[in-house]
């Protein structure tokens, strides 16, 4: 026996007899189907996700994760996680219920949700066709019918419960319709999902396990029957006649009992968690009137809409994993056979990794990162799917009724621990004014992106040039505001944002007060050996301009924690770092900011940094004789160094901090080059072995951008090698290295790769994609 299985859990868990009151107390009374969980789950982890990030529940007997990165860390690794618990009933059948279900022969098994590997991944890849965009694309026509046609049922009507009359039968109906079942049973069906998800996931009481039971398995024995019909002739174009017709070739892989249970888990699957995740979606819409009269007016922001509202109130809030073997998370001890409840709905509020996470912002542009599909292996095969349904129901709603509202009500959700939705959704409007008694082209869908990552560009959030002021000869200081005067979204210090001008989109940190909503500042330095962009910048922007950003987004944090602070700027990096010095200052942390350059004259903020940080200001110029020695500087401490500044003066302070990198955090100014010369580049084979998937990269194309077109879900952000939010792991072949984020130790050891620009050396790459 380990030493970490002769302690129980909550022996293990430092939080269990915490010596803070309110975490103690708040550990021992966290429940998911009673008090503050049921009615706003991501607010009631917010104390643990800053305080407690892991910790033992022993009212569920689960570890609760609740960061970003820890949940995607335990997603990711299916060697030390299994989901083989993910279907497991969180409350045990009475025996009543047992031998109703029994009577059944119910006996749901393996699933694509609750299968380890390798057989997951094998099955994964026969049945995976069906899910291809290309694929996907042909069922939107009918999607869009069924939706205009429940629509017109109540367009003229002035009222209507949008989950009884249209977010629960148009995806059902959309489900039987992807997996080949007959439409005739839509009410039973409706009951029987309802039935298993809280047998599955609820908390029953023993009269109500009865019924539920009963249901159940009715539900199992109708899944049988509809599967036993299809396979008299599976020539038809669902998705399990398509399983069907795969089991014939591999029978050994496509099973009777996994088809079985695939038929009944895909029902729910498929509709369930769609209609709720609408439903969610309409709700935080129609209460931020900004964002539902944006949507109204651009229909681009739609596909952004959706996934943000996806990652602020998806209808997956938490998923299961027991543990494989004895393992860490975070620091945190885990013994094998440890089971583990990851918070998807608090990591998609995590500030490290989401800027304002609390805050609906449908322009964000990094919410395609949200977990609510959760993520690596196991990823839901349907997203693509719902998200396509998300994007036809918004688009039909917000085009023919934008005047719609918020009826007066409470809103009611089942309680299970791992499903979300209002169990009513009830609106109201003035027909008269429905756009299409004025015109009947309101009728009309507008263009729609129904799948893959919403275009970046569609994302613009406009601003106007409220003030330009020259720093110094080379960079000028810009204030940008909103053009009707609204608020600004916050941004915390080591923030950027994009500019979109003349053509050019550029990344600049900002560096004005946080606490002033209505503008941001930015300062630019004038580049004549760069790419365009400073130059258009100087030359041709004037105060008064409209122009885009993207954005704030943060990828330069300030550490946590450390006692003290060295910020280290060179040249124009100063911009971020003034920032944090602020910051620093206001905590009343101790830090020290050196900010290096050749002339006093070229330094812009120098006057502000010696003035606004005095003591803890050092400002080094080349020409006053005052250079900044970078190993004294370094020496044989242990405080955090935060730099900015260019290649020489950050691969110096890698090259001191080598014995250990963490102390040390930065950000490069200057990108890689990433357009792509098709003379000069060579196509390659993208080998992506978890999905069974090869691509062809062509020589004018980033590996990013192909795996976008394909389907697969990749963060990103800058695009230009410089953040590391599009680093996919290599299994094989050799990379051509061209981002700034890895170490020469890393690149050597050839195990990732950042997607946005490097490429293949030889022509294939293996990735664990």
């Amino acid at each position: 026996m380990s030493q970490i299985e002769s302690a129980s859990p909550s022996a293990r868990c430092p939080f269990h007899a915490a010596t803070d009151p309110e975490i103690a107390r708040a550990v021992a009374d966290f429940d998911v189907f009673e008090g503050p969980f049921t009615v706003d789950p991501a607010a009631a982890m917010r104390l643990f996700r800053e305080r407690r990030p892991i910790f033992f529940s022993p009212k569920l007997g689960y570890w609760v994760v609740s960061r970003y990165e820890d949940v995607k860390d335990v997603f990711r690794d299916t060697g030390a996680f299994s989901p083989a618990n993910a279907l497991e009933k969180v409350t045990p059948s009475s025996a009543e219920a047992s031998a109703i279900l029994a009577s059944h022969d119910y006996a749901m098994n393996r699933t694509l949700v609750n299968e380890d590997e390798p057989a997951h991944m094998e099955r994964r890849r026969a049945l995976l066709h069906s899910f291809l965009p290309a694929e996907l694309e042909k069922h939107a026509p009918m999607v869009r019918r069924l939706v205009a046609r429940f629509v017109d049922r109540f367009v003229d009507r002035g009222e209507a419960d949008l989950v009884d009359e249209l977010l629960w039968e148009v995806p059902l109906t959309v489900a039987l319709h992807f997996l080949g079942v007959p439409e005739d049973d839509m009410d039973v069906l409706r009951r029987y999902s309802i039935a298993h998800t809280v047998n599955t996931w609820g908390r029953p009481s023993p009269d109500q396990q009865v019924a539920v039971a009963e249901a159940v398995g009715n539900f199992w024995t109708y899944s049988g029957q509809v599967l036993d019909r299809m396979r008299l002739d599976p020539s038809g174009d669902g998705w399990m006649e398509y399983a069907l017709r795969r089991q014939r070739e591999l029978p050994d892989v496509v099973t009777d009992s996994y088809l079985h249970s695939m038929m009944m888990a895909g029902i729910v699957a498929a509709h369930e968690t769609t209609a709720h995740a609408t439903a969610n979606a309409l709700r935080l819409l129609l209460e931020d009137r900004k964002a539902w009269d944006e949507v109204c007016r651009d229909g681009a922001l739609i596909p952004n809409a959706v996934e943000e509202c996806l990652r602020l109130s998806g209808s997956i809030i938490a998923w299961r994993r027991v543990a494989l073997k004895d393992v860490e998370i975070a620091g945190q001890p885990i013994a094998a056979g440890d089971r583990i409840l990851v918070v998807m709905t608090s990591a998609n509020h995590d500030g490290r990794h989401f800027e304002n996470p609390d805050m609906l912002d449908i322009r964000r542009d990094n919410t395609t990162d949200h977990l609510s599909f959760g993520y690596g292996a196991h990823q839901c095969l349907g997203k693509n799917l719902a998200r396509m349904e998300m994007r036809i129901l918004l688009e039909e709603l917000s085009r023919r009724l934008p005047h719609m509202r918020l009826a007066e009500q409470r809103f009611d959700y089942l309680p299970t621990i791992s499903f979300r939705g209002p169990d009513h959704l009830r609106v109201v409007w003035d027909p008269a004014r429905n756009p299409e008694r004025a015109d009947d082209r309101a009728k009309t869908p507008r263009p729609l992106q129904l799948l893959g990552s919403p275009p970046r560009s569609s994302l613009a959030r406009p601003v106007r040039v409220a003030a330009i002021d020259a720093l110094t000869d080379d960079v000028v200081q810009i204030a940008l505001a909103d053009p009707e005067g609204h608020d600004l979204p916050p941004w915390s210090a080591g923030a950027h944002v994009d500019l979109l001008v003349g053509g050019f989109q550029r990344k600049y940190s900002l560096c004005g007060d946080p606490g002033d909503r209505k503008r941001y500042v930015v300062a630019v330095k004038r580049d004549a050996a760069g790419r365009g962009g400073s130059l258009h910048i100087h030359a041709e922007l004037r105060v008064g301009d409209t122009i885009g950003i993207l954005g704030p987004k943060n990828l330069f944090r300030l550490p946590d924690g450390s006692e003290r602070i060295i910020l280290v700027a060179g040249g124009i990096g100063i911009t971020p770092i003034i920032a944090m010095a602020d910051r620093l200052k206001s905590q009343g942390r101790r830090y020290e900011v050196h900010y290096c350059g050749r002339t006093r004259a070229a330094m812009a903020y120098a006057d502000r940094l010696e003035r606004d940080h005095a003591a803890a200001a050092h400002v080094h110029v080349g020409e006053e004789g005052r250079r900044l020695d970078l190993a004294a500087l370094v020496g044989a401490g242990r405080e955090a160094i935060v730099a900015c500044g260019p290649d020489r003066m950050i691969d110096a302070l890698q090259a001191l901090c080598a014995d250990a990198p963490d102390r040390l955090r930065f950000e490069h100014f200057a990108a890689v080059e990433t357009l792509l010369d098709p003379s000069v580049e060579a196509p390659f084979e993208a080998e992506l072995r978890d999905s069974g998937l090869t691509l062809t990269v062509p020589a004018d194309r980033t590996l990013l951008q192909v795996l976008r077109e394909a389907g697969i879900d990749l963060p990103s952000d800058c695009e230009e090698g410089l953040c590391g939010s599009c680093e996919v792991g290599v299994v094989d072949g050799e990379v051509d290295h061209r981002d700034m984020v890895l170490t020469a130790k890393e690149r050597a050891e050839n195990k990732r790769m950042m997607a946005c620009c490097s490429r293949s050396r030889n022509g294939r790459i293996g990735l664990s994609l």
